[in-house]
């Protein structure tokens, strides 16, 4: 058995405890004896956060770490898209190489776990797919990634796409995901036929883009909660996006909550720009499940991000108007705690039990850290220091 004992950190921001950690879970807070081969950690006073977790990612788009990427003008999803492939056709780095600098950079800011959207098309082939599941493997100590085999260019409308997607699941992707079946692809049935065959095929769990807006959008919600009953799949299904419940009254926004609790279905946000966040806490008091991720980072859709989910949860605090300290609290435990629920996680609450998997910070507050964003002092997973000052051990991050 490992033993570490953490000593004088502050769990969210409380009074000073030492913490006894044994093979990388919580064993005891102030134990009164320590085992004898237990490896000590000063913390200075730090306050502890629990590990947060990025829903939501796509490393295999990113430049980070290579020369700075100019970006067109675009007026549509489809624009988007096609800037997005051309400018993965310049890039030098390989796809491991520039998603492997964002998950190290991510990691050394303190994520415990990431959902990594990798696309797959024709023109693609399996390649991102290989490309993602490669970069995590060489930080798979201070994180845990699920890859999600990613339709970009079209599930239906891009012929092929569908035999790849279930040959991506079995070559190494976790999750199966699908791409607006009507704004995109046309056909919601024939849309979703082929992504829940393929998960009853596999077993994979299901990870949806849905940016189309109004009833179009709810229709489309209303359909796959349906489909989620009828395939017993509850607890593996997920929007990402879901623009369209931020046009609901809140009448609609509480039937259309109850529907996807019903079903289970989860809802993630990523605090962008321009894009509205839907609205959170009528989904969580409803019992919807709901995450935050940083979606594209410094790729042709967009300049901005960093993976820094701490920051991530600042953006959405912001967004959401939160003042209080409650509710920037409540904003930081939607990325650290709604999201290990939608990723199927033990949450890491810093309780006896729980997988030792926190932040040192510097601050007073958990509410003071998301407005000052301070860099982690040390990152632990499992136990184990993995990063120092925001960066890895080892130089990367």
């Amino acid at each position: 058995m490992s033993h570490a004992l953490f000593t004088r950190i502050r769990p969210h921001g409380g009074d000073p405890h030492d913490l006894l950690v044994t093979d990388g879970r919580v064993a005891a807070v102030d134990p009164r004896t320590r085992p004898d081969d237990c490896v000590v950690v000063d913390g200075g006073g730090a306050l502890a956060l629990p590990s947060p977790v990025d829903a939501h990612i796509h490393p295999d788009k990113s430049a980070w770490g290579g020369p700075w990427l100019s970006r067109e003008p675009a007026g549509s999803l489809r624009e988007l898209i096609a800037a997005d492939v051309a400018a993965q056709r310049e890039m030098a780095a390989s796809v491991r190489e520039r998603a492997g600098a964002l998950i190290a950079r991510a990691a050394g800011r303190g994520t415990r776990a990431m959902r990594a959207h990798a696309d797959v098309s024709p023109v693609h082939g399996l390649t991102h797919v290989h490309g993602v599941r490669a970069a995590a493997a060489a930080v798979a100590p201070a994180m845990e990634l699920q890859v999600v085999a990613f339709p970009q260019l079209g599930l239906l409308t891009e012929p092929g796409t569908a035999d790849l997607l279930e040959q991506a699941v079995k070559e190494g992707a976790d999750v199966v995901g699908g791409l607006d079946p009507v704004g995109v692809d046309g056909d919601l049935e024939g849309h979703l036929d082929v992504l829940f065959g393929i998960a009853e095929r596999t077993g994979a769990p299901i990870d949806i883009h849905l940016h189309d807006r109004d009833r179009a959008g709810l229709r489309q919600i209303a359909e796959i909660a349906r489909r989620t009953r009828a395939a017993d799949m509850r607890g593996r299904v997920t929007i990402s996006h879901a623009f369209c419940l931020s046009d609901c009254d809140a009448a609609e926004l509480e039937r259309v909550a109850d529907l996807l609790a019903d079903a289970d279905v989860a809802v993630i946000t990523c605090a962008l720009g321009g894009e509205p966040v839907v609205p959170l806490w009528p989904l969580v008091e409803r019992g919807v499940r709901v995450a935050v991720g940083s979606d594209g980072v410094r790729d042709a859709w967009t300049p901005f991000g960093d993976g820094d989910m701490v920051r991530r949860a600042h953006l959405l605090a912001y967004r959401t108007d939160a003042r209080t300290d409650e509710e920037l609290q409540a904003c930081y435990a939607v990325a650290a705690h709604g999201g290990a629920d939608v990723l199927g996680l033990e949450r890491a609450g810093l309780r006896v039990g729980d997988p030792a998997d926190f932040l040192l910070m510097p601050g007073d507050s958990v509410a003071q850290v998301l407005v000052d964003l301070p860099t982690p002092a040390m990152v632990v997973r499992a136990g184990n220091v993995v990063a120092r000052d925001g960066r890895l051990q080892g130089g990367a991050g």
